[in-house]
């Protein structure tokens, strides 16, 4: 089998959410002094490469830490739409493109190349979105989740956070966003692991996505 990581490195200077603090990543100990190195982690629980539980948006939703781990493993699809271009919208044209297989995804990973942009201001521009229209037929089929190279599901303009509201509300349903390499996973279904850290009460956590590929 081949391993692709799609997970972007956590470190002090990332690019974060706007308003968001930057990663504190804190020497505790050391070899010289204590015999061993610790890392002091410092972030937000929406740092990185990472995820959306429906508690992030509705109090009664449910949290990451009390969804069972097969809801962050299953087979998943990469959609490609790198054509959409700056503040492009991600239709159905592009889901019936590859209907036959991304009716049989657990995931659906949307590959916009916007992840050339990490650690740039166009990182916080206009990225292409999904349409709503898209957002109800991964509702209505069922769909564990989706994910983006972007920084998030919804423009950095819609305070309202539509998109997140449609999606989490009344669901198991997760959202994984900030990913990279989705280009070098290929056209056909493969196993999307992407598990978050298990804390108490997680209205999101930063993950380890790998794409596994059979060969």
């Amino acid at each position: 089998m081949k391993i692709i990581d799609l997970t972007q490195k956590i470190t002090a200077d990332m690019p974060v959410y706007p308003g968001t603090e930057q990663p504190k990543l804190t020497t505790a100990n050391t070899w010289e002094k204590d015999g061993f190195r610790e890392t002091l982690l410092s972030f937000y629980s929406h740092t990185g490469t990472h995820m959306d539980a429906p508690y992030h948006i509705f109090s009664e939703g449910i949290s990451l830490d009390e969804m069972d781990a097969d809801c962050f493993v299953g087979k998943a699809l990469v959609i490609d739409c790198t054509d959409a271009g700056e503040g492009g919208s991600i239709g159905m044209e592009y889901i019936e493109k590859v209907r036959p297989l991304a009716d049989k995804a657990d995931f659906l990973l949307f590959h916009t190349g916007w992840d050339r942009y990490w650690g740039k201001t166009e990182y916080f521009g206009a990225y292409p979105v999904v349409s709503m229209e898209v957002c109800r037929y991964v509702r209505e089929s069922g769909k564990k989740g989706v994910g983006f190279d972007v920084i998030g599901i919804d423009p950095i303009a819609d305070g309202n956070l539509t998109r997140h509201r449609y999606l989490l509300q009344d669901s198991r349903r997760i959202i994984v966003e900030n990913l990279t390499n989705l280009g070098q996973v290929g056209a056909e279904l493969f196993t999307l692991a992407a598990l978050p850290l298990r804390y108490h009460d997680a209205d999101g956590a930063p993950v380890r996505a790998v794409a596994i590929l059979e060969e």
